[in-house]
């Protein structure tokens, strides 16, 4: 099958901030996207703003895996798999590591690496027969340089991106490709989170913590949830065919690591 004939997606997050804007990338590049996210509202809304026709939605808590699969499953064998499949789920609470409870981490990894690994084990097989997939995983820069006050988060997505590393060697002979896209601070709900929690916690403005995360950054700027969407738009896309692997950091500069 050729890769011109790929054109169902599966997008994880997709209610709103990276995964919403993700979701609307594909569908204009004529994929038929199904949207995944807890609440069936803004999913609904998503599903209203994207181009074309045929896209679906899967109302559910991405915590729930044994109700995603049957609805995964249910949703493969009616319309068929996924070519394309983003792996996408919010952060974990913000908080130093030490004092992290076991029960945190626990949960972080049922969340972030256990849904990436059903959700794969979903989806490859087809992929595997057509010998074409994309797999993108939406991590953090946090997987080069820790971020401070992300305790849990970093630990977790340095998991999945090792995860993802160890995939795409075992894969790539399939046609399939695996890759970790990196955001930087972007204009997200949660980047609004992390600014309301390092402003109480400092007694300052939020506006006060976001110029200094500003200054960390060679652009000077947050970015806009689609400039990450263009990114996962290259890599599934018969231009990114030979990028497999690899932890992809879009944030400005900002990553003090090569």
């Amino acid at each position: 099958m050729t890769e011109q004939k790929q054109k169902r997606a599966f997008v994880g997050g997709a209610s709103q901030g990276i995964g919403r804007s993700v979701a609307v990338e594909l569908a204009r590049l004529g994929f038929c996207v199904t949207a995944m996210a807890r609440s069936a509202e803004p999913l609904q809304a998503t599903i209203r703003s994207l181009p074309g026709e045929g896209h679906n939605y899967l109302a559910t808590d991405a915590a729930d895996r044994a109700r995603l699969e049957e609805l995964v499953t249910a949703e493969i064998n009616e319309r068929g798999g996924y070519s394309v499949l983003i792996l996408n789920t919010g952060g974990p609470a913000p908080g130093p590591v030490a004092r992290a409870s076991e029960n945190d981490f626990l949960q972080a990894f049922s969340q972030h690496l256990l849904v990436n690994v059903l959700l794969t084990r979903l989806v490859l097989p087809q992929m595997q027969a057509q010998k074409w997939g994309r797999i993108v995983t939406i991590t953090s820069t946090s997987v080069k340089v820790p971020i401070p006050n992300l305790g849990v988060s970093n630990t977790i997505r340095a998991a999945v991106s090792s995860w993802a590393k160890t995939l795409s060697m075992e894969i790539a002979a399939d046609g399939i490709t695996v890759n970790n896209i990196m955001p930087g601070y972007t204009k997200t709900p949660r980047l609004e989170n992390l600014l309301r929690n390092q402003a109480s916690q400092r007694n300052v403005s939020e506006e006060t913590v976001a110029q200094e995360w500003e200054k960390t950054i060679p652009a000077r700027r947050f970015a806009e949830p689609e400039e990450i969407a263009k990114v996962v738009g290259f890599l599934v896309s018969p231009a990114g065919s030979y990028v497999n692997g690899v932890n992809l950091p879009v944030d400005g500069g900002r990553t003090p690591a090569l």
